[in-house]
This record gives C-alpha cells, structure tokens and sequence, in this order.
C-alpha cells in the first residue's frame, strides 16, 4: 500500500524544468486587463552602487519593466507589472531597503538623508517601458523629453514638483 502511495505521489512530481516554469508563472501575472504602475522619488541614487543594484536585481527577478533617470536631487524609479509584483517591490523600497543610513548633501549644502517616496500608485492600459534600465539626465529638460517620449510625462511632472516642494522646505 506505501509502496503504491509512493509511486503515485513520484509519478505526479513536477520535472526540474517543469517547476521552474511554475515558479515563473507564479511571478509573472496576467497583465491584459490592465498594469499596475508605481512612480518613487528618491532624492540621491547616483553614488549609490549597492543600492542600485537592488532596485535593479529585483525588478529583474520579479519580471517587472520599467525604467530609473538619475537626475541631480531627483531620481525617479517608475516599476510596471501586476499587483503582486507590486506589493513585493513597494515593500523592498520604503522598508527593506535603508534609505536613511545615506546622507546626502541638501540644497544649502547640509546633511541630510537619503529618502524614498512613493509619489503615485495606479493602473495603466499598457506597458510603456521595456527592461528595466537607468538613465542619466544632465537637464531636467531632457529627462522630461525621455518620459514623453514613453508618453508618461506626468509622471515626471509629478516626481519633480515633489522634490523642488521638499527642496524648498528643507532650506
């Protein structure tokens, strides 16, 4: 009778490549009614290699698209997939990862810390970035080109009004 139950629990054992498939499955999800989209406003990401890599590693592993723009007290990190994906990634930048401990200089030449904001959650009929990838803006001018380029603009207008609001405020 064991013997039986055994051969029949082996016989329904998924194969290596039959689980990693389920375990990308399980990531990935359904999109075609809609992707959820998160715009986060992080005031100094340039120096920041580690924590580059982590923003960028884990988009990557939870197949998530979307783009970072480094631009002097203004990062943005806009990230597009489903909500799971979502939950997951809002909970490695505002807890997970220490934004604190960095401390970056202010616009009247202080420390202060670093500091991540969610500045919008919502949803999106479509995808408007490919992989995840980081660009460099010397101008806002050409950071806002880029996400109108993506026809997202707003997002940056967003982002920008926020940091030039929290800017204004610290001084």
């Amino acid at each position: 009778r064991q013997k039986a139950h055994e051969d029949a629990n082996n016989a329904r054992k998924l194969t290596a490549e039959q689980k990693s498939e389920k375990k990308v499955r399980k990531i990935k999800e359904d999109t075609s009614c809609g992707v959820n989209v998160s715009v986060y406003r992080i005031r100094d990401l340039q120096d920041n290699a580690s924590k580059k890599f982590k923003v960028e590693t884990n988009a990557k592993q939870l197949h998530m698209t979307g783009t970072v723009v480094l631009f002097r007290d203004c990062c943005v990190v806009v990230v597009e997939g489903g909500p799971k994906q979502q939950k997951k990634y809002r909970r490695l930048m505002q807890h997970r990862i220490k934004w604190e401990e960095d401390l970056v200089k202010g616009p009247d030449g202080h420390e202060i810390p670093n500091s991540c904001v969610l500045v919008w959650e919502g949803t999106s009929q479509r995808r408007h970035f490919g992989e995840i990838k980081f660009k460099v803006f010397p101008m806002e001018k050409m950071a806002r080109e880029f996400f109108q380029k993506h026809q997202v603009e707003h997002y940056w207008d967003l982002a920008y009004s926020g940091a030039v609001l929290e800017a204004s405020s610290d001084s």
